[in-house]
């Protein structure tokens, strides 16, 4: 085992000498991670991922340095320092050279191993991703922590989806099912959930594990088809469901000392379609054991309770296994050198009692002693030949009993007497006994190379001379075809090979390895002879037929001879497609149970029986195409006495013409590797091979010559074309000119007539508008007229109603002066009769009066003085009130000082109306005022001489009155102009400025 320190290194070899696995642990190398400080330190691996070729695996320390290994080209490289533990990995992304890593701080970040650059950053985790699952695809990924899983498209680096769920549940795993687009959810409640990845719509869910034994699910794996899900927890016991039947079908209990499960894995299998029957389960004691889950078997395991394992990958091809040791170190295992015991096939089922052997031979009497020089040969007496014939008698009973015991300790002799007892084989153990039969030796690695050649070149296009419906059928049938080809050349020109080995593919799709070796073991026994004519059919064989054809049915022969019917029409069909176009599976099935047990021969046997079970219709058929359909298609015959009639025939054919003196026995296949196949014509192969290369050369030459040839053609059609295109092009440009040249010199046209009918239009335009000012002028001037003739009018009636008004006043006036008139009179005369007592009333009324006057004045002047005081209080606020009321009146007056100014034009002319009538009343007014001063003066004239006699006594009292009028006006005239000055100083400002405003 060699071991490889990284050290401080960044890059290097993984190994420094070719590594030879030991078959006993099967390690190629161990990778560990010291420091290379002075006192050395071991930095623990804790995850590692393989890419989608499994040749190329990162790994990840818990410093956070990812190592890329490349195991083919034995080299090593320090792709990123991440400066913090990654907690999972992944490396099968779509574009190749990327990768996945978790980090401890719940991010996940996408990193490429060529540039060495961070590629994007996502981050929505709220604790430690312990699991990233990619698509088949590799552009979707799903990352899984404790409490929540969160689908990302790798393309955009953006989260799709979000799957959250109660704290009290929990997430175990979530990852994509292989090969389909179905996402499975494990949660620690042992539910399982399948979803789809488009529109996560439920698919299905598990039923609940039975009670007898329920576990609570840890790990799980899914096979590369995506069909059986392994689960394992804290149990010895294993449990497989089939995703299809959705159920439950297996439960394996691995042995005592197996407590828990911590890691469970499929080993894939080139040759099994995605079916893996490998299981490998790692267990607490750090040991991964790898079992066959359909045999329930320990094939091998890995680790041990020393040197533990924590955690494994295995490559997507299953030829690596990376470990993680719980020492921190890197373990990388050879599955081949770790399964060469699984090669082996499984002991037999049936068992055979042999009786004693009646008489013991001495071995001691053999001796064979090896000398140099020439050879003597003793001299012949009677004993010495009859003890020569005994010993070649036993020799060959010896020998015969060697070829009868098969491998797997059945015995042929045994098994043909069952099959001749049953007429076949059972159908469980059918497998088994024809590989026992034919000496399988299943060489897994000889097999591998000749797979790893990939498609042979002639059967690239297999599927459009054979389509067929299965494509998983075309794809095995193409790797058997090519297999076959890559071991002789010869095959890949064999054109009935595909016919040959097609009903083999059908029978052993699922196991790609045994199809292949009895494909050529059918070739190298049952088909000698077949390509020494290559590439006719093989005369030989066909004559063999034909003799012993002869032999038994004359009749049938001489039809066949009659009707142009050779042994490449009635025999060569069954022989290059083994009977599969003319039998159902089960015949055919039971068919070559017969043919692998006997000698080669009996398959020729086969096709004399057939034709002769069949001669009564073959007999009836006329034309060459009833013939070609009759061994082209099934025919209701019954294959038991056709097996039947081929050992009638094996027996009773003499040995000149028997096929069994021209065809060597059994010879199985070598172990190890494959024998040479060189049966055929060399030389014809060769000039073929030399004919197909120089046909090759010269159609590559002609196809060379024909691309040179169409390349000119082509550009010489192209410039045909550019100058046609350059030609049509100038002539649609002269035409385009000559039709634009038209088109204006009918657009001039248009717009010398549009010009002249808008020149038109404007004169049009200008006459109506000056139409319309005239119209509008006289309009305005009527309008104005109107406006004077109705001022007229009201001006006319205003002054006929002031002149009904000023003739209704003067005869009211007229009336009242007559009225006034009278009652002159009637007072002179009344005046006349009460002179005398009115002097004493009035003289009584004059005392009355002068006391209420004088209380009348007290109370008015202590009224005048209580207003005095109370308006200057409130006189304040007022003024400010009003001054602001008179602001605002004032930028009304000016507006109506217009108004009032005509106002006053219009008084002025009715006051020089009215002024004419007072005119005449004031005449009126004087003739009768002179009339009361004539009525006065009488009265006067009465009146002075009583008031002579009375002034000298009131002389003395009017003087006091006076002088107490006098104070009394006095005080009287000061209060009123206060109270008139305090009530009214608004009134002089407004007036100030109305006078101003004027």
């Amino acid at each position: 085992m060699q071991s490889t320190d990284l050290g401080s290194k960044e890059s290097g070899k993984i190994w420094h000498r070719k590594p030879s696995p030991a078959t006993r642990d099967g390690i190629i190398v161990n990778i560990i991670h010291n420091t290379s400080d002075y006192l050395p330190k071991v930095l623990r691996f804790l995850n590692v991922a393989f890419d989608s070729s499994g040749d190329c695996l990162i790994a990840g320390d818990h410093h956070g340095n990812i190592y890329v290994f490349d195991l083919c080209g034995n080299r090593f490289n320090l792709v990123q320092r991440t400066a913090q533990a990654c907690t999972a990995l992944a490396f099968n992304l779509h574009r190749k050279s990327e990768f996945l890593v978790a980090l401890a701080d719940y991010s996940i970040k996408c990193f490429d191993t060529v540039t060495k650059e961070l590629v994007s950053w996502m981050r929505g985790h709220e604790s430690s991703v312990f699991s990233i699952s990619v698509h088949g695809s590799g552009r979707y990924a799903i990352t899984t922590s404790s409490d929540t899983a969160q689908l990302w498209d790798l393309d955009t680096f953006q989260r799709k989806r979000k799957l959250n769920i109660l704290q009290s549940v929990g997430i175990q795993k979530v990852f994509f099912l292989p090969l389909s687009n179905t996402i499975l959810s494990c949660f620690k409640d042992n539910s399982i959930f399948a979803w789809e990845c488009d529109t996560l719509v439920c698919k299905y869910q598990l039923p609940a594990p039975p009670e007898s034994s329920n576990i609570l699910y840890k790990v799980f794996a899914v096979t590369r088809d995506g069909r059986i899900l392994a689960a394992g927890g804290k149990s010895n016991h294993i449990h497989l469901w089939c995703l299809e039947a959705k159920q439950l079908f297996r439960i394996i209990q691995m042995p005592t000392k197996v407590r828990a499960i911590r890691h469970l894995e499929f080993l894939p299998d080139s040759f099994d379609a995605g079916s893996n029957q490998v299981l490998g389960v790692l267990s607490q004691d750090g040991i991964m054991r790898f079992i066959n889950i359909q045999t329930c078997k320990l094939l091998f395991e890995i680790g041990s309770l020393d040197d533990g394992i924590s955690s494994s990958v295995i490559s997507p091809h299953g030829r690596y296994i990376a470990s993680i040791m719980e020492n921190g170190s890197l373990n990388i295992y050879s599955v081949q050198t770790l399964t060469k015991e699984i090669n082996k096939p499984p002991p037999p089922l049936v068992k055979v009692i042999e009786d004693l052997p009646k008489k013991k031979g001495n071995s001691g009497d053999l001796k064979v002693k090896v000398t140099s020089g020439r050879v003597r040969r003793p001299a012949r007496s009677r004993e010495s030949k009859i003890q020569t014939r005994i010993l070649k008698q036993d020799l060959t009973c010896g020998f015969e009993k060697k070829e009868n015991e098969l491998s797997d300790g059945l015995n042929k002799k045994r098994l043909q007497i069952l099959l001749k007892g049953y007429g076949e084989f059972p159908t469980k153990y059918r497998m088994f006994i024809w590989r026992s039969l034919l000496q399988l030796p299943e060489n897994q690695t000889a097999f591998s190379n000749l797979i790893d050649k990939g498609i042979h070149v002639a059967f690239l296009n297999l599927q459009k001379k054979y389509p067929i419906k299965s494509r998983k059928l075309l794809r095995v049938l193409q790797r058997t075809l090519s297999a076959l080809a890559h071991w002789s050349a010869i095959f890949s020109d064999t054109p009935y090979l595909p016919l040959l080995a097609f009903p083999f593919v059908k029978l052993f799709q699922n196991n790609q390895l045994i199809c292949f070796e009895v494909v050529a073991t059918l070739i190298i026994n049952w088909c000698q002879h077949w390509f020494e004519y290559f590439p006719n059919p093989p005369i030989n064989i066909l004559s063999m037929i034909e003799n012993v054809l002869a032999f038994h049915d004359k009749e049938l022969l001489q039809h066949f001879i009659n009707h142009d019917v050779t042994s490449q029409l009635y025999a060569w069909p069954l022989l290059e497609t083994v009977f599969s176009e003319v039998l159902t599976r089960e015949e055919w099935l039971k068919l070559f149970d017969n043919v692998f047990s006997n000698h080669p021969s009996f398959l020729l046997m086969t096709v004399v029986a057939y034709n002769i079970c069949s001669r009564a219709p073959l007999l009836n058929c006329k034309r060459k195409d009833d013939f070609e359909y009759f061994f082209h298609h099934r025919n209701n015959l019954d294959i038991s006495a056709v097996i039947r009639e081929a050992y009638r025939l094996l027996d009773t054919t003499p040995a000149d013409i028997h096929p069994d003196s021209m065809l060597d026995a059994f010879v199985a296949l070598t172990k190890g590797q494959y024998p040479v196949f060189n049966q055929y014509p060399k030389f014809i192969v060769d000039y073929q091979t030399q004919e197909r290369e120089r046909i090759r050369n010269d159609e590559l030459d002609y196809l060379r010559e024909r691309q040179a040839v169409e390349e000119m053609q082509a550009e010489v059609d192209q410039q045909r074309v550019e100058d046609e295109a350059w030609y049509q092009k100038q002539e649609l440009l002269r035409r385009a000119e000559e039709t634009r040249r038209e088109i204006l010199l009918q657009e001039e046209e248009k717009m010398i007539q549009q010009r002249q009918r808008l020149a038109a239009v404007r004169r049009e335009l200008k006459v109506k508008e000056m139409h319309l000012q005239d119209a509008a002028r006289r309009r305005l001037l009527q309008l104005q007229q109107d406006q004077r003739e109705m001022e007229l009018r009201r001006l006319d009636d205003e002054i006929e109603r002031k002149v009904h008004m000023r003739d209704r006043e003067i005869a009211a006036t007229a009336k009242d002066l007559e009225m006034r008139h009278l009652e002159l009179e009637s007072q002179k005369r009344l005046y006349e009769k009460q002179n005398l007592s009115r002097n004493q009333e009035a003289v009584a009324k004059e005392m009355k009066e002068n006391a209420d006057a004088y209380r009348q004045k007290v109370d008015v002047e202590e009224h005048m003085f209580h207003r005095l005081i109370g308006t200057d209080q409130t006189q304040n606020q007022k003024i400010h009130k009003l001054i602001e009321e008179n602001l605002a009146k004032a930028e009304q007056a000016c507006l109506n000082t217009d108004w009032r100014i005509q106002a006053l034009h219009k008084q002025r002319c009715s006051d020089l109306h009215r002024n004419e009538c007072y005119q005449e009343i004031a005449k009126l007014l004087r003739k009768n005022r002179k009339k009361e001063i004539e009525v006065l003066n009488a009265m006067m004239e009465g009146e002075a001489k009583k008031w002579e006699e009375a002034e000298e006594k009131d002389f003395h009292l009017k003087s006091e009155k006076k002088t107490a009028a006098l104070s009394d006006a006095s005080r009287r005239w000061f209060l009123e102009k206060e109270i008139h000055d305090a009530q009214h100083p608004c009134d002089k400002v407004f007036q100030v400025n109305l006078l101003s405003s004027v």
